[in-house]
């Protein structure tokens, strides 16, 4: 068997360490990328004088062949084939003969690699970016949609003080803008070409590093050629922006799984977006919500699992870092299937507004409301606390209304009745950002304002 480094062998490699050793059944993924950054390296070369242009015409012919090969399923694996950048350099060899051999001049798997995974990772972070803003677009839809509709807000997952359906569906798009910001930070950081750092210390032909940069797409050119090959940081955030959306889409996740128990009786699944029970007729189970928040559990394992990798490594390249592929590969997946599922199951399902405002409007969700009463008439809060939380004790072991015990106190009385009222409560969360309909509204705008910049961003 023939490898890229049999000169130095006077025997083939073993079977075991073919098998242990092999990436092809994952790395093919990159195949467009190893051909882009061969295109880039074959003009390099040319400008260099190391390739005529005819030799650099015929490589450039036979790399279109091979991508046009690998497109239409009839490329041919050999077994000597440890990866997709050994595969499309054999294939490249075969179709241009000498001029092929020399496409590699100059690189080694260690910078090539190193270039084909930047700007994969580069290409499918903006990917999974579209993809958040997508589901941006569902949250501020059914925001709008909800109009003032509202829900108790919950803290410790006990009910607190009432708030509009679309600031709670709003925080979770919040949190998905910063998603979206770490993702365009980490793709600027890695927007660095590796290409002619060679295997770890540059070459001594004379390469142009900065030209097959800009041919690429590159916004810089690497700085020190160990830290270029060596160099798995923009993996490593990679692959925590994808674990924090992960969590955030869990959150929410965990919310509708609550929302859509007859205990809570909030939401209902569209049967579209909903499993059945192979047992039991009467069941329509929230799956998608249920493995969103699972696969949550195998993003924060790619994360630690690299970063343990990375930790004892020394300069420069070492094999480890072939193990930084599939974490990022199924990661990328996984995020980008659960963003379509979320959004469809979002955006598809009913929410039980009468249910949710039946909810919010338990007169102890009133209960900040009745303190603050006292405060505006010069209490000390600390006092007006005590005050309220003594009636609510009261209400609940003596089984009296709330209603009745504040309408009879010496304190509140009937002039603070009307805060009971059914709606009352989020009517008066006033405060710039806050959960009431004053406050969403500009709310509302802001976000619609950040997904339009956030669609140009991507854009360009």
């Amino acid at each position: 068997m023939s490898t890229l480094w049999h000169g130095r062998f006077e025997s083939g490699p073993a079977e075991e360490l073919m098998a242990f050793t092999v990436s092809l059944p994952f790395d093919q993924r990159l195949a467009s990328d190893d051909i882009a950054g061969s295109r880039a390296h074959v003009r390099g070369l040319c400008r260099a004088g190391i390739l005529t242009e005819a030799e650099r015409d015929s490589v450039l012919a036979a790399l279109d062949t091979v991508e046009s090969e690998l497109a239409q399923g009839t490329f041919v694996f050999v077994a000597s084939d440890e990866d997709i950048h050994t595969s499309v350099e054999r294939r490249v060899t075969e179709l241009a003969g000498a001029a092929g051999a020399k496409l590699h001049t100059g690189r080694s798997r260690n910078d090539q690699v190193a270039t084909d995974l930047r700007l994969f990772t580069k290409r499918e972070l903006g990917a999974i970016a579209s993809r958040i803003v997508v589901f941006q677009e569902t949250l501020l839809d059914r925001a709008r949609t909800a109009g003032d509709a509202y829900l108790p807000g919950y803290t410790h997952l006990q009910r607190a003080q009432p708030v509009l359906l679309a600031h709670h569906l709003l925080a979770h798009g919040w949190a998905l803008s910063r998603d979206l910001d770490r993702l365009h930070s980490t793709i600027d950081r890695l927007d660095i070409s590796p290409l002619g750092a060679g295997a770890l210390a540059g070459s001594s032909l004379p390469l142009d590093p900065a030209g097959t940069a800009a041919d690429l797409g590159f916004a810089g050119v690497f700085a020190n050629s160990l830290d270029a090959v060596s160099d798995r940081d923009f993996v490593a955030e990679a692959l925590f922006d994808l674990a924090l959306i992960g969590v955030h889409l869990s959150r929410l996740a965990e919310e509708i799984i609550l929302w859509s128990t007859d205990e809570f009786g909030f939401l209902r699944l569209d049967d579209a977006y909903s499993t059945g029970s192979s047992m039991l007729p009467q069941k329509k189970n929230p799956d998608i919500a249920e493995l969103t928040r699972g696969k949550t559990g195998r993003l924060i394992g790619n994360l630690t699992g690299l970063l343990a990798m990375l930790k004892g490594l020394p300069l420069a390249y070492n094999r480890d870092l072939q193990e930084d592929k599939e974490p990022l590969f199924d990661s990328l997946d996984t995020v980008s299937l659960a963003l379509a599922a979320m959004t469809g199951l979002l955006g598809s399902s009913i929410f039980n507004l009468a249910a949710m405002s039946e909810a919010a409007d338990a007169p102890t969700s009133a209960a900040t409301d009745l303190a603050e009463h006292l405060v505006a008439t010069g209490v000390p809060f600390r006092d007006a606390h005590a005050i309220v939380g003594a009636l609510v004790r009261k209400s609940l072991d003596e089984g009296i209304a709330l209603r009745d015990l504040v309408g009879a106190s010496d304190d509140l009385g009937e002039s603070a009745l009307h805060l009971l009222d059914w709606g009352v409560a989020v009517q008066r969360r006033t405060t710039p950002g806050g959960a009431g309909p004053a406050a969403v509204a500009p709310q509302l705008e802001a976000f619609a304002q950040q997904l339009v910049a956030a669609k140009e961003r991507i854009g360009a």
